[in-house]
């Protein structure tokens, strides 16, 4: 009767492959998908660009009535400066913002002003991480950030996990995109480990296979199926 048992077992799995989800053809993967999330690239220390919820700091030098010791960026990234009024800090690093305050401020009211803009304090940059992940969540993410680090934040993938379906969406010029990788050739070294940046949403693909062949092994005591293996 084992031979019977055998055959019963093999169908069964045959048939989960057979449900299993296909791989997101719309989404693109492979070498494609490192158009979209490009290869992590050692970089050093910038300044990133101000944006909303970020806290700075205006000084105008010998100008006490011009300087501010405290902005706050608001959702859309403006702030009210003394007789410039509201401009658009967002977008722009503090040095970027400093000479564009100078260029205003020198165009009407000073002659060769000296402005300086500090950060103060800056919102948080975080990415989630979902789907087969042992410890989902949302993650602080640094400059260096890659999808290998970003799994090691999540606890790893699960043993439901479907490696070659790792999805990074990401919102690029203000469109919601996403890419395909496959986990197992990152680790090995046969594919690069994309870059993952501040707002990525990391979604851990899940294997029906191996989903319902744990399930299947977890009940042969009771079904008496898989003893022969």
């Amino acid at each position: 009767m084992r031979p019977f048992f055998r055959a019963i077992a093999l169908a069964a799995v045959l048939v989960l492959a057979a449900c299993q989800s296909p791989r997101p053809t719309t989404l693109p993967h492979g070498a494609a998908a490192y158009q979209v999330v490009p290869e992590a690239q050692p970089s050093p220390t910038v300044a990133r660009p101000l944006r909303a919820g970020d806290s700075i700091a205006v000084s105008v030098y010998r100008e006490p009535d011009l300087s501010v010791p405290k902005l706050v960026l608001d959702s859309l990234g403006n702030v009210q400066l003394p007789l410039l009024g509201e401009i658009t800090a967002g977008g722009q690093t503090p040095a970027e913002l400093s000479q564009s305050i100078s260029q205003r401020l020198g165009a009407r009211y000073l002659r060769r002003p000296q402005v300086t803009v500090a950060l103060l304090d800056s919102v948080a940059q975080t990415i989630s991480v979902e789907g087969q992940v042992k410890a989902p969540g949302v993650f602080p993410v640094g400059p260096n950030e890659t999808l290998l680090t970003s799994m090691a934040r999540a606890g790893s993938p699960g043993q439901t996990a479907k490696l070659d379906e790792i999805v990074v969406f990401r919102t690029v010029n203000g469109q919601r995109m996403g890419a395909v990788f496959d986990l197992e050739q990152i680790r090995t070294g046969k594919a690069p480990d994309p870059q993952i940046l501040d707002g990525d949403t990391i979604v851990v693909g899940y294997s029906a296979v191996k989903g319902a062949f744990r399930d299947f092994l977890a009940a042969s005591p009771l079904l008496n199926l898989f003893t022969v293996f």
